[in-house]
């Protein structure tokens, strides 16, 4: 059995160096989708990096999952839009005190077990769903601009796609930013810089108490895109950490997870920042160059605050073009083009779940709206399937008439029904009858109701009735409801 020190060290300190530099290769990563993030939430850029710099930092430590990266990510940006266009950023940060505040009851409650009653459909749905919504936010920048712009994001489209052939040594995303930016300085180009987006951070974040009324009206305005944030964000995290599981080979403890986002996400708006969740595309460059422990993760988050405060006035002459080039990339990645082609070939019902996901969420603006919607389909989905697998088969066994029933499958309310019209009084009229349930089993009320039903109404007819087989749970079950059967 290992020591405390062992496993301290494996969680935090397995390779020294190789975490380090994982972490760095994660902030170069991180750097320019948090800032193109910003923009879609329509905060400044330095709201989205503080966030970043503080959750990597507070995650590293409180979060479940060694080597995960998280920050303000996209999902958060898009169901965070709506509340800072109409009241402003002090009501965005109120709302990530409350998500937190979710998330880490969530987590304390263990209910991290509830994610896996969210389908591989729903998940697709809400990739495929955050990447559209990705897209669209970047079409007002294509919309009336000028051809400098759209050369620009071309050029920076090019250098994402085609350098990667070449060398991974650098990120793409990276390099996109350095040549877009000295080509537009150089050729002396019209285009928006980040500088006209916003404020960038100069030194570090502050503490500061929460700016709006502590009032119902407050609760009223942010509680719904507070939950909002708190289940997109749980949901993208323990999504980023099955993929971390499975490319380490390492559990994770989910509840934990839970709970650290929502520390980590108070903070963050206490800090200034936007809330955010895990972000996957960072988590498996972190992961790919080495990152195995809470070390790369503290790394990231601290190296990012040293490179946006040593290097703003370089950041702020970045184009917009170059960030609207990373978006439409991560948009693009975050696809899953394979459910496509997949589509014709899954069950009908399982693309129709993924379908409904990604139209409301699309429709609404709201992930979680998709993702619930998605949950609530495949339950519907899934019930309709095992009713149908209730069958009553039936027999004459003997001169006298005896019916023999034979009842297989499981019983519950979406199936009860079926087992009731399965006995008709006029065809047994009056005979002797056997109920053999052995194959069975009865889950819910409406289940040992129905068989009552069954049997008070076959005895009424002059039938004499025996049920056998019954497991010990069904058994159990009826006996507490005083409803068995003689």
């Amino acid at each position: 059995m290992s020591s405390p020190h062992s496993r301290l060290r494996a969680e935090w300190f397995p390779s020294i160096p190789r975490e380090l530099m994982a972490g760095a290769v994660a902030t170069f990563a991180l750097i320019p989708e948090v800032i193109a993030f910003s923009f879609v939430a329509g905060v400044d850029p330095a709201v989205g990096l503080f966030a970043s710099f503080v959750i990597s930092i507070v995650i590293a430590f409180t979060g479940g999952r060694p080597a995960m990266v998280s920050a303000a990510a996209g999902s958060v940006a898009l169901v965070a839009a709506p509340l800072v266009h109409a009241h402003g950023l002090p009501y965005l940060l109120a709302a990530g005190v409350l998500a937190g505040a979710m998330q880490i009851l969530f987590g304390l409650l263990r209910l991290g077990v509830l994610m896996r009653f969210v389908s591989t459909s729903v998940r697709t749905g809400f990739v495929n769903a955050l990447a559209i919504l990705i897209f669209a936010a970047q079409m007002p920048h294509f919309i009336g601009a000028n051809t400098a712009t759209w050369a620009m994001v071309a050029l920076g489209l090019a250098i994402i796609y085609l350098l990667p052939r070449i060398t991974t040594a650098v990120p793409s995303p990276l390099v996109c930013i350095v040549v877009v930016t000295l080509a537009g300085h150089w050729l002396g180009l019209p285009l928006k810089t980040v500088a006209d987006l916003g404020h960038l951070p100069d030194a570090l974040p502050a503490f500061a108490w929460l700016s709006v009324p502590m009032s119902l009206e407050t609760l009223r305005i942010i509680a719904l895109p507070a939950f909002a944030i708190a289940m997109v964000g749980l949901l993208e995290s323990m999504m980023t950490a099955s993929v971390v599981d499975d490319l380490t080979d390492t559990p994770s403890s989910k509840n934990r997870e839970c709970s650290g986002l929502g520390v980590a996400n108070v903070a963050a708006s206490f800090f200034g920042g936007i809330a955010g969740c895990g972000m996957i595309g960072q988590t498996v460059s972190n992961v790919r160059y080495g990152g195995r422990g809470r070390l790369s993760t503290l790394f990231a988050g601290v190296f990012l605050l040293i490179l946006m405060v040593l290097l703003k006035p370089w950041v702020s002459q970045v184009p917009v073009a170059a960030l609207v080039a990373i978006m439409v990339m991560v948009s693009a990645s975050t696809f899953d083009w394979g459910s496509l082609r997949t589509l014709v070939r899954h069950p009908r019902m399982s693309s129709a779940v993924m379908l409904a996901t990604v139209a409301v969420t699309v429709a609404t603006d709201n992930l979680a709206a998709g993702v619930a919607t998605g949950v609530m389909l495949s339950g519907v989905f899934f019930t309709f399937k095992v009713a149908r697998l209730l069958h009553v088969h039936t027999e004459t066994i003997d001169e006298g008439g005896m019916r023999l029933y034979r009842v297989s499958g499981q019983v519950f309310f979406a199936s009860a029904d079926m087992l009731v019209d399965a006995f008709d009084v006029r065809e047994i009229d009056g005979a002797p009858v056997h109920i053999d349930v052995s194959q069975a089993h009865f889950w819910d009320v409406t289940a040992v109701a129905a068989l009552s039903k069954v049997v008070e109404r076959l005895r009424k007819h002059g039938s004499v009735v025996e049920v056998r087989g019954l497991n010990q749970a069904s058994r159990d079950l009826i006996l507490r409801l005083d409803a068995a059967p003689d």
